[in-house]
């Protein structure tokens, strides 16, 4: 068992059963994580304002607006990576919410262990893909767009901006790393024992064509190799 301190990553949990936002927090704890949680969305997003969070777990059925709504202004105003844990466990509400920009989800009942196995695994790539900020790159061009790591944004030569989750961010970032290169989705995600079922990444590559490409259906920037994973057909400049 670790005590966390103020370096170590701070999670905010909204949950609005009291035993299990206890439960959260005290796992998350013994594996040396901070937490903070809240029994509303609009508590969680109020804090957001003045605390970044590296890592947001999002129950969906809370007492004062949609677990997804919590999602969608927290990626549009203070993004960060998010897990749903949720007793919601229709295919809707799961494809919703990676294309909303969640990094996972997870059913309840849900295994204390697994919890603390898959927020560790997301927290893993991100720091994966924040390790280019090491060799001092701020941005990247390429296709007539230019990516700003810091802000996480994308604009046009057009004088189009638009934002990206980080979860879009993160895996944009990777493949811009190996332009012109196959990359399979487990080298994507960061995963080597991926569910073959698993299509998380498929919804983020859709999430990032809609917004890159001139036509998603066709898509000229980032290519599915059939079988193989994706291919970003595109020159990169780092800055």
């Amino acid at each position: 068992m670790t005590t966390p301190d103020k370096d170590t990553p701070l999670i905010f949990v909204v949950e609005d059963e009291a035993d299990i936002a206890r439960l959260i927090a005290s796992t998350l704890g013994e594996y040396g994580f901070r937490t903070e949680t809240f029994g509303t969305g609009r508590a969680l997003l109020s804090r957001a304002r003045r605390a970044q969070p590296e890592l947001a777990i999002l129950d969906l059925g809370l007492p004062d607006m949609d677990g997804l709504q919590v999602l969608r202004e927290l990626q549009e105003q203070h993004p960060c990576a998010a897990l749903i844990l949720t007793g919601r466990d229709g295919l809707t509400d799961r494809v919703l919410g990676l294309e909303l920009g969640a990094d996972d989800y997870l059913v309840k009942p849900f295994e204390p262990r697994e919890l603390v196995a898959r927020v560790r695994s997301i927290l893993r790539r991100y720091q994966k893909a924040a390790t280019s900020d090491a060799t001092g790159h701020t941005g990247a061009r390429f296709a007539g767009w230019h990516f700003d790591i810091g802000r996480l944004t994308l604009s046009a030569d057009d004088g189009r901006e638009i934002s990206l989750s980080a979860a879009e961010a993160a895996l944009l970032q990777t493949l811009l790393k190996r332009p012109n290169k196959i990359l399979t989705r487990e080298q994507l995600i960061g995963e080597r024992d991926l569910d073959p079922f698993d299509r998380s990444i498929d919804v983020r590559i859709s999430r990032l064509r809609r917004k890159l490409e001139d036509d998603p259906q066709d898509p000229k920037i980032i290519k599915t190799v059939y079988g193989a994973g994706y291919l970003l057909c595109a020159s990169v400049e780092w800055e």
